[in-house]
């Protein structure tokens, strides 16, 4: 499964809790930090922990295909770096548990940009 995250509408940390529960559908009570943010995530694939509008099956994965990164990175890099060492996290508690990651992360830029590098060596 792939989410789309438009990250031009991160500007900081209460807009990124604000996408991300209304993308995933957190529940009422997410604390809107990065412990809750971790939590939420981390039963996506939990059978009877329904905490998120957004589900993976066992062995699923949840892609969350970040759009617009060049400039997102540059905007807003802790939130950034967050969204990178929380989703490691969530899948390093998702193999300490026994499962299968449940979290990869996609990164992409304007179409604009990816022409531009094509047929480029680096």
């Amino acid at each position: 499964m792939i989410v789309r995250i438009d990250t031009r509408l991160i500007t900081d940390w209460a807009s990124f809790h604000e996408v991300f529960a209304l993308l995933f559908g957190f529940p009422d009570y997410y604390g809107r930090n990065r412990n809750a943010w971790i939590d939420c995530m981390t039963y996506l694939n939990d059978p009877v922990v329904k905490d998120t509008a957004v589900s993976a099956k066992p062995g699923e994965v949840v892609v969350l295909h970040l759009e617009h990164i060049i400039d997102f990175k540059k905007r807003c890099p802790e939130v950034y770096d967050a969204i990178v060492e929380c989703s490691a996290f969530v899948n390093y508690r998702q193999i300490q548990c026994g499962k299968e990651p449940v979290l990869a992360l996609s990164f992409f830029e304007n179409a604009e940009l990816v022409e531009q590098l094509e047929g480029k060596k680096f």
